[in-house]
């Protein structure tokens, strides 16, 4: 057995021929629309569902919640402005997906992009959550996965954002009167969704019950993507991609192919398939599903 060295993925992207770059990274405002409309009517049928009490309306909550949080993938699509070829609307589409999930776009953006460039590095990755504390046993491991560190984290970050008090080594100080503007439009927009709850429970049943429910499956999802893995600057080597289903794959917007996009970030979703075949070979991490990721990460608690 040949075993072939170990590519860094700088090298990997010097051995892409130009015309495959090309392909790869265009993108479109067709398949970027098809999906969402496909994602909203969904999100829309299960709102439907739950307001008007049709049978079996409480098993629809947990569907309605998976699919408001799983915009989590398209707003994070969206800080590459890939989703679309229109960037208008990658901006808009992603300040919404920002408003539902209490996740300020603008800011999302730039502590993304950290991600990127720091990606699984200790002190420099702004992602790994206290030293991915979440790992250290049952306690941390339940705690994280409820989703309410998240729910928290976020209020607070709204919030030091409006009062313009946001500090981060990795936001421009330029970027910093966007920050408080954009803050200032979630809190008045959620103080508005607050008072409407007094003259209806609308709002509670099909987008705050459901994104409660549902956010422990995202934090699920989301320890795959670089859990386990080591703490090195090879995006090979630090990230993983995850083999699942076609529905979890239309949800999470072909995020699972994760080393692929951290490998190559300008490649929009629905060309991620297609890297992926330019470099199964050189990849370090595949998991056969999410449950599998989950079974084996609890018999390591």
């Amino acid at each position: 057995m040949v075993l072939l060295p170990v590519m860094d993925h700088k090298a990997f992207l010097k051995s892409l021929p130009t015309d495959t770059q090309t392909r790869l990274t265009q993108r479109s405002d067709a398949a970027g629309i098809k999906h969402l409309l496909g994602h909203v009517a969904l999100i829309l049928v299960c709102g439907g569902w739950i307001a008007f009490g049709l049978p079996l309306w409480w098993v629809v909550v947990p569907i309605q919640g998976i699919a408001i949080v799983f915009l989590f993938t398209l707003e994070h699509e969206a800080t590459h402005k890939t989703p679309f070829a229109n960037e208008a609307l990658n901006e808009w589409v992603g300040r919404a997906c920002g408003l539902l999930l209490v996740l300020p776009f603008e800011w999302f953006r730039y502590f993304h992009f950290a991600h990127h460039r720091y990606t699984n590095i200790p002190g420099k990755d702004p992602e790994l959550a206290a030293g991915q504390k979440h790992y250290e046993g049952w306690g941390p491991f339940l705690w994280h996965v409820t989703g309410l560190p998240f729910w928290v984290s976020m209020a607070r970050q709204v919030w030091v954002n409006a009062t313009g008090r946001v500090e981060a080594d990795y936001l421009p100080e330029r970027v910093r009167p966007r920050l408080k503007t954009e803050a200032r439009w979630m809190v008045l927009i959620y103080l508005l969704a607050l008072l409407s709850l007094f003259a209806s429970s609308l709002l509670f049943w099909v987008w705050i019950l459901p994104v409660l429910v549902g956010q422990p499956f995202l934090r699920l999802y989301l320890l795959a993507e670089h859990g386990r893995c080591p703490q090195v600057a090879n995006m090979f080597d630090n990230s993983r991609t995850t083999y699942t289903t076609a529905i979890v794959r239309f949800l999470a917007w072909n995020m699972p192919y994760h080393t692929e996009h951290h490998v190559y970030p300008a490649v929009p979703f629905f060309r991620l398939a297609d890297l992926h075949e330019e470099m199964q070979s050189h990849l370090l991490h595949e998991q056969e599903g999410y449950v599998n990721f989950t079974k084996e990460t609890i018999v390591r608690l």
